[in-house]
C-alpha cells in the first residue's frame, strides 16, 4: 500500500489567504490558510507530497505562505507569483460556537493564475473547491485544468464550500456549479452550503434533486450532527465525535484531506468509484475524514498537527 500511495499524485487548485483570527473582537492568532491549502498541508504532513496550483503576491505574506507549504512538503512550483497586487488577507471572527464569520481583503492584478500545467496520470487525485472554483475571472483556466484532469482519468473531488456572501450571485454562478458537479467523481458539501444555494437542508433531497444526475458519489456534512454518504446503492449516516471545539476553521478542509487519504489508503481507483464502493469501504474512508476534522477543531490551527499525522500513520 505504501508503494501505491507514493506513485499516485495529489493536486489541489485553490486560493491562498493569510488568516487572522479574532475572538471577542480581539486578534488571537494568524496563519496561512485557504480551503484547499489547509487540506494540502495536512496531506503533506502525512507524507503524501501533494502539489498546489494557486497564486500569491510577491510580498512578505506571500513568501511566508510559500515557505510554510515547503516546510510541510507541499510542491510549490505550480504557484503563480504576481507583483502587481497583494496576497489576500482573511479576517475570521469566531462566535460563541467557535464558527467563523469572514471578512476578506483582496488586491489581485489583471493577470491571474499563469501557472505551469503539471503532468496528471490515471487515478491521481485532484481537489478543488470554494469560490475559486466558480470565480468568473478564473473560470476558463479552472475549466481547462479540470478538462485536462478528466481526460487523464484522475479522480476529481469537488468541495462546494459555498459561502453566504455569494448568495445573491447564485443564479449567475449556477451553470459553473452544475459544471463542477459534472466534472466531479465525488461531490462534498455542507448543510450550510446547500441552504445558501438551494434553500434546502435535507441531504437526501439535495442529492436526488441536484447532485445524482451529475455525480453519483455525494458526501453531505452537518457539523456536530455528523455526515451522510449517498452513492450507488449505498446510503450511510456517520456520527460526529463529541469534542469541545476551539475553532471550526479548517474542519471541512481537513474532512476533505481525510477522504483523499482514505481513498489512497484503500487504493480506490476512479473505476472503483464509478462502479460503486461497498458500505465497508465507505465507512473506512469517511471515518478518516471525521478523525481529521475532529482533531483540527480541538486546536486553533487550520490543519492537523505533525504529531497527530505521525501517530495516525503508525495506527
Amino acid at each position: 500500500m505504501e508503494n501505491d500511495r507514493s506513485v499516485r499524485k495529489i493536486f489541489g487548485i485553490g486560493e491562498t489567504v493569510f488568516d487572522i483570527l479574532f475572538r471577542d473582537n480581539q486578534p488571537i492568532g494568524a496563519k496561512p490558510g485557504g480551503s484547499v491549502y489547509n487540506a494540502l498541508i495536512t496531506l503533506g504532513r502525512l507524507g503524501l507530497k501533494p502539489a498546489f496550483i494557486s497564486e500569491i503576491g510577491d510580498d512578505k505574506i506571500g513568501h511566508l505562505i510559500c515557505d510554510f507549504l515547503k516546510e510541510n512538503e507541499v510542491e510549490t512550483k505550480y504557484i503563480y507569483s504576481f507583483d502587481r497586487g497583494k496576497t489576500p488577507l482573511a479576517l475570521a471572527f469566531l462566535d460563541e460556537k467557535q464558527n467563523a464569520d469572514y471578512l476578506f481583503y483582496k488586491d489581485y492584478p489583471s493577470q491571474r493564475l499563469d501557472y505551469i500545467t503539471p503532468r496528471i496520470d490515471e487515478n491521481d487525485i485532484v481537489l478543488i473547491g470554494s469560490y475559486f472554483a466558480l470565480n468568473p475571472v478564473l473560470r476558463d483556466k479552472v475549466v481547462e485544468f479540470l478538462e485536462y484532469a478528466q481526460t487523464r482519468k484522475a479522480i476529481i473531488y469537488y468541495d462546494v464550500n459555498f459561502r453566504k456572501s455569494h448568495i445573491n450571485d447564485v443564479r449567475f454562478l449556477m451553470p459553473s456549479i452544475l459544471e463542477n458537479y459534472e466534472f466531479a467523481d465525488i461531490v462534498k458539501g455542507s448543510d450550510e452550503d446547500f441552504m445558501n444555494i438551494y434553500g434546502e437542508s435535507d441531504g437526501l433531497k439535495v442529492y436526488k434533486e441536484n447532485i445524482e444526475y451529475y455525480s453519483k458519489n455525494f458526501i453531505y456534512t452537518q457539523g456536530e450532527h455528523g455526515a451522510k454518504l449517498f452513492s450507488k446503492g449505498v446510503e450511510l449516516n456517520f456520527s460526529a465525535k463529541t469534542i469541545t471545539p476551539k475553532s471550526t476553521i479548517g474542519a471541512g478542509d481537513n474532512f476533505n484531506a481525510g477522504i483523499v487519504f482514505g481513498l489512497l489508503r484503500e487504493n480506490i481507483t476512479r473505476e472503483d468509484l464509478k462502479n460503486g464502493l461497498s458500505e465497508e469501504l465507505w465507512r473506512k474512508i469517511v471515518q478518516v475524514a471525521i478523525d481529521f476534522s475532529s482533531e483540527v477543531c480541538t486546536t486553533l490551527d487550520n490543519y492537523v498537527s505533525v504529531d497527530f499525522a505521525k501517530n495516525y500513520l503508525k495506527g
